[in-house]
């Protein structure tokens, strides 16, 4: 694809590093506000409906939250720029931390499922970072680039998950309801990304990156981008599937934990095995951006099934040890890395700069649409055959992308 020339009093080169460190700053808050809500989802659920089987229902709704607004806000995105999205994002995350508040004040649960949707309606603003890290990127860094975005939610990924604990004794002192503590960091951190994106991220990337695309064409004539829907296709089933391998065995890991592990030591060890498990999705993600760039995407896509595959074994032969547990959840976020910096930035290669907008929130849709139905039916199988039979049932994604890469790499070639 040809790079972006700038016009004028525009450096392209300072604006993209620019707002890679904004957006990575961005990523750092909404991490830690997310953190907690990927760990009390589930005890959440099972608290407020009295029915373990129905944790699941938890991380379905925040996945299924993203999914019916990732295209919306793509359509924003693509209107009114990255910002603009962003911020809409801030917003629904906030609403829905006090909604859960709420839900859980009054011991609700259907209300409960609503807060979580709407989190995870700002978490599908927060998926569009890994994107805008890439309109202003050039080819030979846009994995990088894509990475270290990612790469970022590491920090508040982590700290967010640490913060259980604490939170329980804030909230408690001042009277907010069981497990709910940790959401007063959570809304702290939207507040300050909200302001960051308002503030700071100027220009906008993808703005400034369609006027640099119609400047370009009016002023030296080229051919149209190449479009390679078949790739681009694979890009969305490598994302997708990754995700519904990850999330299926993550959303069940804090209530398999709380059968293995002593009842007081349930919200330090859920705490400890998520923080590192998020370590485990966006701690190496530099490695694995460096590694698309050089190596190509559709290789390190193959590297992350494997680390997937790896996982669910040691998930498998190991459901019954905490430690086990804490190595497959980390195995299970690398892989998941691997794959998602790859087919992101696959996805984005392989698309027109006008389509891009609405190709990465379709992309976005199908993976936490899919995420979403593999939460609800990872409860059931939790009930029927166990944490075990969980791992080995989650082999079947993985097997869908190894598949596809086959096809993808003959096609490409």
């Amino acid at each position: 694809m040809p790079e972006l020339a700038a016009p004028a009093g525009v450096d392209v080169a300072v604006t993209q590093r620019r707002t890679v460190r904004v957006l990575a700053a961005g990523q750092v808050l909404t991490g830690v506000a997310f953190g907690a809500t990927l760990s009390l989802g589930a005890l959440l659920a099972a608290d407020l409906s009295g029915q373990e089987a129905l944790s699941g229902f938890a991380t379905a709704s925040v996945t299924l939250g993203a999914a019916l607004t990732a295209i919306p806000l793509a359509r924003l995105a693509a209107r009114r720029g990255r910002r603009f999205a962003l911020t809409t994002g801030n917003l629904a995350a906030l609403t829905g931390i006090a909604v859960v508040i709420a839900a859980a004040a009054v011991r609700l649960f259907p209300l409960l499922l609503v807060g979580i949707a709407l989190i995870g309606a700002g978490n599908a603003g927060t998926l569009q970072s890994r994107f805008a890290a890439t309109d202003l990127a050039t080819t030979a860094r846009r994995g990088r680039d894509l990475a270290t975005v990612v790469w970022a939610t590491t920090v508040g990924g982590v700290v967010g998950p640490l913060l259980l604990a604490p939170g329980e004794l804030i909230g408690a002192s001042i009277g907010m309801p069981r497990l709910t503590g940790a959401y007063l960091f959570s809304f702290a951190a939207q507040v300050c990304a909200f302001a960051l994106y308002v503030l700071v991220l100027r220009p906008d990337p993808l703005l400034l990156a369609q006027r640099l695309d119609q400047e370009r064409s009016a002023s030296t004539p080229t051919a149209p981008q190449t479009d390679r829907p078949a790739l681009a296709r694979f890009a969305m089933l490598a994302v997708a599937a990754s995700h519904v391998t990850m999330a299926s065995v993550m959303a069940m890991t804090p209530v398999h934990l709380s059968h293995i592990v002593a009842p007081d030591a349930v919200t330090l060890a859920v705490g400890v095995t998520i923080a590192l498990h998020v370590f485990g999705m966006y701690g190496l993600s530099p490695v694995f951006g460096v590694l698309a760039d050089r190596l190509g995407r559709i290789p390190v896509i193959v590297l992350g099934q494997l680390l997937l595959a790896t996982a669910l074994v040691v998930a498998a032969v190991s459901s019954e040890a905490p430690g086990g547990v804490l190595v497959a959840l980390v195995l299970l976020g690398l892989g998941w890395s691997a794959a998602t910096v790859a087919g992101s930035a696959l996805l984005t290669e392989a698309t027109p700069l006008a389509d891009r907008p609405r190709r990465q929130g379709r992309s976005d849709t199908l993976m936490t649409a899919c995420a979403a139905v593999g939460s609800v039916l990872a409860g059931v199988i939790l009930g029927l055959v166990g944490y075990g039979g969980l791992a080995l049932w989650a082999f079947v994604p993985v097997a869908l992308v190894c598949a596809g890469a086959v096809f993808a790499r003959i096609r490409r070639a």
